[in-house]
Formats: structure tokens, sequence, C-alpha cells
């Protein structure tokens, strides 16, 4: 009789094609499609969070569309009536920046059941936040940028490497939460609402090992 192979025991990210089963049943997992606003610094910052917490309770299905707030809403939309089954929440992620747009493509999430993670000014507020608090006002990337740059002076938003925050994603949950109400901080600066979308992934602050 052939042998069962044994399990490595190694860890893999919990990323949607990875369904593995137990004792015959799929396991029951939170299944996620996060569509991101720019091609790549939020998409790697979340592919290494989904990749260093390996939380079983989630699948993460990460895709990128750079476009307009209310173009991001619709094509997640879309994404969603191609494959209804396939996810359990869909998330967009943006940064208001200088788009005119963001209100409305709020507003349209909220109707069609799209959670939003929204960064005022960007999306560089929450990695500072990983640091330590930061409560100032900032009308654009650049003038934030410097505030990030203080902690990774060779910073590069095209080759975001996830090492840099893995120390620090669990303290900046709390600190992004109390910049603004959940759903508000398109309306704050400084604020972020990345915090609720790094929680469904890698769970409540101290879970994730």
């Amino acid at each position: 009789m052939a042998r069962t192979p044994k399990s490595s025991g190694r860890r893999r990210p919990a990323f949607e094609s990875d369904l593995r089963r137990v004792a015959g049943k799929r396991e029951a997992r939170r299944r996620l499609l996060v569509v991101c606003g720019a091609d790549v610094t939020e998409s790697d910052y979340l592919r290494g969070l989904v990749a260093h917490v390996a939380n079983p309770a989630v699948t993460v299905r990460i895709a990128t569309k750079s476009c307009a707030p209310t173009q991001l809403i619709k094509y997640a939309a879309g994404q969603r009536e191609l494959s209804r089954s396939d996810f359990d929440e869909v998330w967009c992620v943006f940064d208001v920046d200088e788009f005119p747009d963001v209100s409305r493509a709020v507003s349209q999430a909220g109707a069609a059941g799209i959670e939003v993670a929204v960064s005022n000014p960007c999306f560089e507020l929450w990695l500072i936040l990983h640091f330590g608090t930061h409560t100032a006002y900032a009308g654009t990337y650049r003038e934030l940028l410097p505030h990030l740059t203080r902690h990774l002076p060779r910073y590069d938003k095209s080759r975001l490497d996830f090492r840099h925050f893995v120390d620090g994603w669990e303290s900046a949950v709390p600190r992004a939460r109390k910049l603004a109400p959940l759903g508000k901080e398109h309306e704050v600066n400084p604020a972020t609402g990345m915090w609720a979308l790094v929680e469904r992934i890698g769970g409540p602050p101290g879970r994730a090992g």
C-alpha cells in the first residue's frame, strides 16, 4: 500500500487559490476581494501582510485598477458579478489625493455593499502610523512624504518592502482608528480606513504570530 506523504508543516499565504481541505471538508474561511486604485504600493503592502499573518480564517484575492475612485467602485462591482459565489466581502482601497469624486465613490460603494479603505490624503499616512502617531494636516502626497522618509529615508512607493512595516502594523491599527469615525475618513485630514481592512485580514491586534 502506498504511503501517504507527510505534510511539510510549512504555512502558506491564504490566497484565494489556496483552498485546502481538512478531513475531506472545505475549510470555512472569509473570502475577500480587495481592489486597489494604484498599481503597486497598496497591493505590495497587502500581499506582504497576507503572507506574514497567514490567517487561516480568511482568503484574499488582490487586484489593481489604476483609475478614479468612482471607476474603481464600478470595476469592483463588475468583478463581483463575474464571480458572485467566490467572495464574502469586496473592498476598494483608494486615496483622496486630488480626486473630485471621492464622496460620490464612498456613497456608491455603500449602496453597492462594497467596503472601502480610504486614506486622506494618501496611503503613505497608513505607513507613517506604523512608526508613531500623526495628526498634522497634509494636503498632498508631497507634503506628507517627509514624515515617512524620516523613518525610511530610501522609501520608494514603486518597490514597497513589507519587511519595513512588519513590526508596526498592529500598532498602526489603534492609531488610525482614533483619527476619524469609520466611514468618514474621506472627510478628515489626516485619516485612513486601512485599519479596518487590515483587521479583516490579520485579525484584531495581538492575534498575529
